[in-house]
């Protein structure tokens, strides 16, 4: 569980792959502080760490994983949105996360707006998912790149996010341009009341 409030933007090392499977390497401040078999949520998608040398670390996505989010992409020098899972103990800052991608999404515009950025994302619509909750609404939350952050002006397929300059100095926001794919995470709770909804009908 996280909260998509990103503490780092790694740097990835290495890439490999292995029949279906693609493992991640990447070099971050806190890599003393992991551990084997921990979870990572990395753009947005849970993964677990594999392998510790040095000051990198490994992680591995499945084809699953890749073909559903933006990690098929990286290259060497990427960025990467980093956040550790939350402890039950500590404050939710954004909104409850999973780490479960659903989608995948296209930046379409990048807008600056007196020292913030607007950044419009478009994605594919399908009328049967967005009844079970896969959509955006205004002034709800949303998870672009693991980061949590609050819906402005939705449409079917598009949605707007302001970005302010932390978040655009601290994760790979400032990285994202028109063209860029990122990861999408609607709203769990969101989810679960159209799922509801659906069952009174």
């Amino acid at each position: 569980m996280f909260s998509g409030i990103v503490e780092e933007a790694a740097t990835v090392t290495a890439l490999r792959k292995d029949k279906g499977n693609l493992h991640i390497s990447l070099q971050c401040t806190f890599t003393g502080e992991l551990k084997i078999d921990q979870s990572i949520s990395h753009n947005g998608v849970c993964l677990t760490v594999v392998s510790i040398q040095g000051d990198t670390y490994t992680v591995t996505a499945i084809q699953e994983t890749l073909d559903r989010s933006n990690l098929s992409l990286l290259e060497t020098g990427s960025k990467v949105n980093l956040e550790r899972s939350m402890p039950m103990n500590g404050r939710l800052d954004g909104h409850i996360v999973q780490g479960h991608v659903d989608q995948t999404a296209v930046c379409t515009a990048v807008t600056e707006a007196g020292g913030s950025w607007y950044y419009t994302f478009q994605y594919t619509f399908d009328r049967e998912m967005a009844r079970k909750g896969y959509l955006t609404v205004d002034k709800g939350s949303v998870t672009v790149n693991g980061v949590s952050l609050t819906v402005i002006d939705p449409t079917d397929n598009t949605f707007k996010v302001a970005i302010i300059p932390y978040t655009y100095e601290q994760t790979n926001f400032h990285r994202i341009k028109e063209g860029t794919v990122v990861n999408l995470e609607f709203d769990i709770i969101g989810k679960y009341l159209s799922r509801l909804a659906m069952l009174k009908q």
